[in-house]
């Protein structure tokens, strides 16, 4: 069983960078090849042995909700027509021993402020955040939150995941800083948000990967609204950072940036070059459109 039962989807944001495609649905219910993005995120939770899903909300993510509920039309239809295969992957989106959590984020002020809304059913224990703007994808691996929960576990400290970047795209990212452990294992002892390159600590960006402990939530309740005029998640792990030791682990895997269309559209092609039923012949329509 996990050490980790909690995996918290925050799922608000509007999605502007996707208009008009996001103007009715949320943006985590775009599909990469055949399921949506918060489907990617769910799943790579349940593998990593979690079992309570919080998905904090905003107004216009009806669309997620329904996703996680019970489809009985759907279903009797496919039972009375023998579609015993399609049955099941409607079924698999939550699986029998998965609970669902969903909490409205009234206003939106920031991912800081959406982790807290989910201290309600978090509770006291250690949890998992996952943004699956960043879908990460390890085929025949561990999950990068499979692997962090790892590190939890040897370390029992909050873990972060990140990726080298170039260091003239630190304004876009949380950066971090500290001396490693290990290969991939390091400490932080520096975490600074969307720094200028002049001033970013190191070429470590955070991803939204994180395994944080209860102790984030009294951080969040008295953080100030920083970059954006959002209250950050990294500016309240940087006040953690002075009472815990915390860690960022660079994952084993390939993150895609499905926040951006370039990002979006790299997903879908190499994730369709990996996928069972159709890497063949989409291998074959792409060698054909190249000549």
């Amino acid at each position: 069983m996990s050490s980790i039962r909690t995996a918290v989807f925050p799922v608000a944001g509007l999605g502007t960078r996707f208009l008009p495609a996001t103007k009715a649905i949320a943006k985590e219910m775009l599909t990469v090849v055949d399921k949506p993005l918060i489907q990617y995120a769910s799943e790579e939770a349940v593998a990593a042995g979690m079992d309570t899903l919080v998905f904090v909300v905003g107004r216009t993510k009806n669309a997620i909700i329904d996703h996680y509920d019970k489809a009985y039309e759907l279903e009797t239809e496919l039972g009375l027509r023998n579609k015993t295969a399609l049955l099941e992957v409607v079924q698999q989106v939550v699986p029998p021993h998965i609970h669902c959590v969903f909490i409205r984020q009234s206003e939106a002020l920031g991912l800081g402020h959406a982790v807290l809304c989910a201290q309600p059913a978090v509770g006291d224990q250690p949890f998992a955040v996952i943004l699956p703007d960043d879908l990460i994808y390890n085929k025949g691996g561990a999950s990068c939150i499979q692997q962090m929960v790892e590190v939890y576990d040897e370390n029992q400290g909050s873990v972060i995941g990140t990726q080298t970047v170039d260091v003239s795209e630190s304004d876009k990212y949380g950066m971090v800083a500290g001396p490693k452990m290990s290969e991939r294992l390091s400490r932080v002892d520096e975490i600074v948000e969307k720094p200028s390159p002049a001033e970013a600590p190191s070429d470590q960006a955070v991803v939204g990967r994180y395994i944080l402990t209860p102790a984030i939530f009294n951080k969040l309740k008295t953080t100030e609204r920083g970059a954006g005029n959002e209250i950050q998640l990294t500016d309240a792990i940087a006040e953690l950072r002075k009472t815990e030791e915390i860690y960022a682990y660079s994952f084993e895997g390939r993150r895609y940036d499905c926040g951006s269309k370039i990002g979006y559209l790299e997903a879908n092609v190499e994730i369709a070059l990996q996928h069972d039923e159709l890497a063949d012949s989409f291998k074959t329509y792409l060698q054909n459109l190249a000549l």
